[in-house]
C-alpha cells in the first residue's frame, strides 16, 4: 500500500472519529450547562423542588410536582389510546394485507409522523376541543360520571384533549417500529407454525411473543416522544399548574411549562427553576430513549442468533 494511501485511511479515520465525537461534546456541553445553570434552586429548594406543589414566580416559590404529574399522565393516556390501534394496524401490515395495500398504508403513516405538532395543536383547538365539550365529555359523563377521572368542567381543553393528541402523534412512531420488528422475525418461524397445524392468529401470536422485546422498545420509544412533545400538548391541554384526577381540568406538562414561561423568566431564580426542570426532562427523556434502544437490539440479537442457528 503506498503511503499516499495510508496517509488518506488515517484521515479519513480521524474525521469519522472527530464526527462521532462531536456527538458526545454535545450532549456532554448541555447536561453540563444545565446542571450548572440549575445550581441556585437545587442549593435553595433541594429534592423539595420535586415535589413542591406550588409555582409562584412572583413569591419565588417552584414546585415541579404538577408539571411532573402532568407530563406522566398524558403520556399514559396516550399510550393506553395508542398502542392497541398502533398493535393493530403493524399486525395487519405485516401478517395479512397483501402489498397493495400494505405499501399505501406505510405511505400514510410516514406521512402522519411528517404533520408538525403545530399542525395538531390547531386540529385539537378546532375540532377535537369542541368535540369532547359536545359530545364525549358529555357520554362520559352521563355514563361514566360516578369515577372522579369523568368530573369537572367540560371545557374541551383539558388532560383527556392533550392525552388524544399526544396518542396521535405517537401512533405512527409505534407502528412503524413494530412493523419493522415484525418484519425481522424469520419467516421459517411462520412456516413452521403453519405446517405443525397452527392457525393464522396462533401463527401470530407465536411471532408477536418472538418479538415482545422489540414491541416494548417500540411503546418506550413512544413513551419518549409523548414526554417530550412541546407545541401541541402547549396548545390544548390548558397551562394550569394544579394536580386533578378529572382528565377534564386543565394541566400542564413540563416542556409546556418551558414554551409558555421561558421568555417570562427575567431573574436568576426564576430562570434556574425552568433550567431545572428542563434538566428533569432531559434526563426522563435520555433514560427512556436508552431502555427503548436496548429493548430493540435485543429483538435484532435474537434474530441474528435464530438466522445462525
Amino acid at each position: 500500500m503506498s503511503q499516499t494511501g495510508t496517509i488518506g485511511d488515517k484521515l479519513f479515520r480521524s474525521v469519522l472519529l472527530i464526527a462521532a465525537a462531536s456527538i458526545l461534546v454535545i450532549v456532554a456541553a448541555i447536561l453540563y450547562m444545565m446542571v450548572q445553570n440549575s445550581l441556585p434552586t437545587i442549593e435553595r429548594f433541594g429534592v423539595g423542588f420535586l415535589t413542591g406543589r406550588e409555582w409562584k414566580p412572583a413569591q419565588e416559590e417552584f414546585g415541579a410536582l404538577p408539571f411532573i404529574y402532568g407530563t406522566l399522565a398524558s403520556s399514559i393516556i396516550a399510550l393506553v389510546l395508542s398502542i392497541p390501534i398502533s398493535l393493530g394496524v403493524a399486525i395487519y401490515m405485516v401478517e395479512q394485507a397483501p402489498k397493495k395495500l400494505a405499501r399505501p398504508i406505510a405511505f400514510l403513516i410516514e406521512l402522519l409522523a411528517a404533520i408538525p405538532s403545530v399542525v395538531y395543536g390547531l386540529w385539537g383547538i378546532f375540532v377535537l376541543a369542541p368535540f369532547i365539550r359536545d359530545y364525549l365529555g358529555v357520554f362520559l359523563q352521563d355514563y361514566f360520571g360516578w369515577l372522579p377521572f369523568f368530573q369537572g368542567r367540560l371545557t374541551g381543553i383539558g388532560m383527556l384533549t392533550g392525552g388524544i393528541i399526544l396518542a396521535l402523534m405517537i401512533t405512527p412512531i409505534i407502528t412503524s417500529v413494530v412493523r419493522d420488528v415484525l418484519e425481522a422475525v424469520p419467516t421459517t418461524q411462520r412456516e413452521a407454525a403453519l405446517a405443525l397445524g397452527a392457525t393464522e392468529w396462533e401463527t401470530t401470536r407465536i411471532v408477536l411473543g418472538n418479538a415482545a422485546s422489540g414491541i416494548a422498545g417500540a411503546v418506550v420509544l413512544g413513551l419518549g416522544r409523548a414526554i417530550g412533545e412541546t407545541m401541541a400538548i402547549t396548545m390544548v391541554i390548558g397551562n394550569s399548574a394544579q394536580i386533578s384526577i378529572s382528565l377534564f381540568e386543565p394541566a400542564n406538562t413540563i416542556a409546556s411549562l418551558l414554551a409558555s414561561n421561558f421568555a417570562e423568566a427575567t431573574d436568576k431564580i426564576y430562570m434556574s427553576a425552568l433550567i431545572e426542570i428542563g434538566l428533569v426532562l432531559f434526563l426522563v427523556t435520555f433514560v427512556v430513549n436508552a431502555l427503548a434502544k436496548l429493548l430493540i437490539l435485543k429483538v435484532a440479537s435474537g434474530t441474528n442468533s435464530a438466522k445462525h442457528a
